[in-house]
Protein backbone atom coordinates (compact mmCIF):
# COMPACT_ATOMS: atom_id res chain seq x y z
CA UNK A 1 0.00 0.00 0.00
CA UNK A 2 2.69 2.53 0.98
CA UNK A 3 4.73 1.59 -2.07
CA UNK A 4 1.76 2.02 -4.42
CA UNK A 5 0.81 5.34 -2.84
CA UNK A 6 4.31 6.73 -3.19
CA UNK A 7 4.71 5.43 -6.76
CA UNK A 8 1.61 7.32 -7.87
CA UNK A 9 3.28 10.62 -7.06
CA UNK A 10 6.74 9.85 -8.45
CA UNK A 11 7.79 11.34 -11.76
CA UNK A 12 8.96 9.18 -14.63
CA UNK A 13 12.59 8.03 -14.09
CA UNK A 14 13.51 8.80 -17.71
CA UNK A 15 12.30 12.36 -17.27
CA UNK A 16 14.54 12.77 -14.23
CA UNK A 17 17.54 11.10 -15.89
CA UNK A 18 17.38 13.64 -18.70
CA UNK A 19 16.64 16.71 -16.56
CA UNK A 20 19.15 19.39 -17.58
CA UNK A 21 20.28 20.23 -14.04
CA UNK A 22 20.95 16.56 -13.24
CA UNK A 23 22.98 15.78 -16.36
CA UNK A 24 26.16 16.57 -14.45
CA UNK A 25 25.83 13.17 -12.77
CA UNK A 26 26.01 11.38 -16.14
CA UNK A 27 26.42 7.60 -15.81
CA UNK A 28 25.88 7.70 -12.03
CA UNK A 29 22.14 8.03 -12.72
CA UNK A 30 22.17 4.57 -14.28
CA UNK A 31 22.54 2.84 -10.89
CA UNK A 32 19.40 0.73 -10.47
CA UNK A 33 19.34 1.32 -6.70
CA UNK A 34 18.46 4.97 -7.33
CA UNK A 35 15.19 3.94 -8.94
CA UNK A 36 14.05 1.04 -6.72
CA UNK A 37 11.28 1.70 -4.27
CA UNK A 38 11.50 -0.31 -1.08
CA UNK A 39 11.48 0.52 2.62
CA UNK A 40 15.21 1.18 2.81
CA UNK A 41 15.33 3.41 -0.26
CA UNK A 42 12.18 5.32 0.68
CA UNK A 43 13.20 6.12 4.24
CA UNK A 44 16.68 7.18 3.13
CA UNK A 45 15.25 9.31 0.33
CA UNK A 46 12.93 11.08 2.78
CA UNK A 47 15.88 11.79 5.04
CA UNK A 48 18.02 13.18 2.20
CA UNK A 49 15.21 15.18 0.57
CA UNK A 50 13.95 16.74 3.79
CA UNK A 51 17.45 17.61 4.90
CA UNK A 52 18.22 19.57 1.75
CA UNK A 53 14.76 21.16 1.70
CA UNK A 54 15.69 23.08 4.85
CA UNK A 55 19.17 24.10 3.73
CA UNK A 56 18.98 27.65 2.28
CA UNK A 57 21.15 27.27 -0.80
CA UNK A 58 20.46 27.48 -4.51
CA UNK A 59 20.33 24.25 -6.50
CA UNK A 60 18.80 22.17 -3.71
CA UNK A 61 17.65 19.60 -6.29
CA UNK A 62 21.22 18.97 -7.37
CA UNK A 63 22.36 18.56 -3.77
CA UNK A 64 19.48 16.16 -3.04
CA UNK A 65 20.37 14.15 -6.15
CA UNK A 66 24.00 14.01 -5.05
CA UNK A 67 22.91 12.86 -1.59
CA UNK A 68 20.69 10.18 -3.11
CA UNK A 69 23.60 8.95 -5.24
CA UNK A 70 26.00 8.89 -2.28
CA UNK A 71 23.58 7.04 0.01
CA UNK A 72 22.11 4.96 -2.85
CA UNK A 73 18.50 5.80 -2.03
CA UNK A 74 15.52 6.62 -4.25
CA UNK A 75 16.49 9.64 -6.33
CA UNK A 76 13.01 10.79 -7.46
CA UNK A 77 11.75 10.98 -3.87
CA UNK A 78 14.84 12.85 -2.71
CA UNK A 79 14.58 15.41 -5.50
CA UNK A 80 10.80 15.81 -5.18
CA UNK A 81 10.92 16.46 -1.42
CA UNK A 82 13.17 19.46 -1.92
CA UNK A 83 10.11 21.24 -3.32
CA UNK A 84 8.69 21.31 0.20
CA UNK A 85 10.42 24.68 0.29
CA UNK A 86 8.93 26.48 -2.66
CA UNK A 87 8.31 30.20 -3.17
CA UNK A 88 5.12 30.01 -1.08
CA UNK A 89 6.52 28.01 1.84
CA UNK A 90 10.05 29.41 2.00
CA UNK A 91 9.28 32.57 4.00
CA UNK A 92 7.52 30.83 6.93
CA UNK A 93 9.91 27.85 6.95
CA UNK A 94 13.05 29.97 6.86
CA UNK A 95 11.67 32.46 9.36
CA UNK A 96 10.92 29.53 11.66
CA UNK A 97 14.50 28.33 11.15
CA UNK A 98 15.73 31.80 12.09
CA UNK A 99 13.64 31.72 15.28
CA UNK A 100 15.07 28.31 16.20
CA UNK A 101 18.57 29.72 15.67
CA UNK A 102 17.91 32.75 17.89
CA UNK A 103 16.56 30.44 20.58
CA UNK A 104 19.63 28.17 20.42
CA UNK A 105 22.07 31.08 20.38
CA UNK A 106 20.10 32.86 23.11
CA UNK A 107 19.91 36.01 20.99
CA UNK A 108 17.02 38.44 20.73
CA UNK A 109 15.09 38.52 17.49
CA UNK A 110 16.23 41.28 15.18
CA UNK A 111 13.76 43.19 13.09
CA UNK A 112 14.64 43.10 9.43
CA UNK A 113 13.03 43.89 6.12
CA UNK A 114 13.96 41.73 3.17
CA UNK A 115 15.47 43.44 0.14
CA UNK A 116 16.55 41.68 -3.01
CA UNK A 117 20.00 43.25 -3.12
CA UNK A 118 23.57 42.14 -2.68
CA UNK A 119 24.21 44.85 -0.06
CA UNK A 120 21.29 43.62 2.08
CA UNK A 121 22.56 40.05 1.78
CA UNK A 122 26.08 40.96 2.92
CA UNK A 123 24.75 42.99 5.84
CA UNK A 124 22.37 40.19 6.87
CA UNK A 125 25.12 37.57 6.91
CA UNK A 126 26.67 39.42 9.83
CA UNK A 127 23.46 40.23 11.72
CA UNK A 128 20.86 37.49 11.25
CA UNK A 129 23.05 35.02 9.35
CA UNK A 130 24.49 32.95 12.23
CA UNK A 131 21.08 32.37 13.84
CA UNK A 132 19.46 31.62 10.48
CA UNK A 133 22.14 29.17 9.37
CA UNK A 134 22.25 27.34 12.70
CA UNK A 135 18.44 27.16 12.82
CA UNK A 136 18.34 25.86 9.26
CA UNK A 137 20.87 23.14 10.05
CA UNK A 138 19.00 22.08 13.19
CA UNK A 139 15.60 22.09 11.45
CA UNK A 140 17.07 20.16 8.50
CA UNK A 141 18.48 17.53 10.83
CA UNK A 142 15.26 17.18 12.80
CA UNK A 143 13.12 16.99 9.65
CA UNK A 144 15.49 14.41 8.22
CA UNK A 145 15.31 12.21 11.32
CA UNK A 146 11.52 12.51 11.55
CA UNK A 147 11.17 11.70 7.84
CA UNK A 148 13.47 8.68 8.12
CA UNK A 149 11.74 7.08 11.10
CA UNK A 150 8.26 8.28 10.11
CA UNK A 151 8.38 6.59 6.71
CA UNK A 152 9.90 3.49 8.29
CA UNK A 153 7.03 3.24 10.78
CA UNK A 154 4.37 3.92 8.15
CA UNK A 155 5.91 1.36 5.78
CA UNK A 156 6.11 -1.33 8.49
CA UNK A 157 2.53 -0.73 9.64
CA UNK A 158 1.25 -0.91 6.09
CA UNK A 159 3.05 -4.21 5.49
CA UNK A 160 1.78 -5.66 8.78
CA UNK A 161 -1.74 -4.56 7.93
CA UNK A 162 -1.50 -6.18 4.50
CA UNK A 163 -0.19 -9.42 6.04
CA UNK A 164 -2.94 -9.53 8.64
CA UNK A 165 -5.56 -8.93 5.92
CA UNK A 166 -4.26 -11.99 4.07
CA UNK A 167 -4.99 -14.29 7.03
Amino acid sequence: MAKKTIQRFLPDPNKIRHHKSLRIFGHLLQDANLWHLNRRSARGAFAVGLFFAFIPVPFQMVLAAAGAIVFRVNLPISVALVWLTNPLTMPPIFYGSYLVGTLLLNQPEQHFVFEASWAWFLESIETIGPAFLLGSLVCASIASIIGYFGIDIIWRRTVLKAWSARN
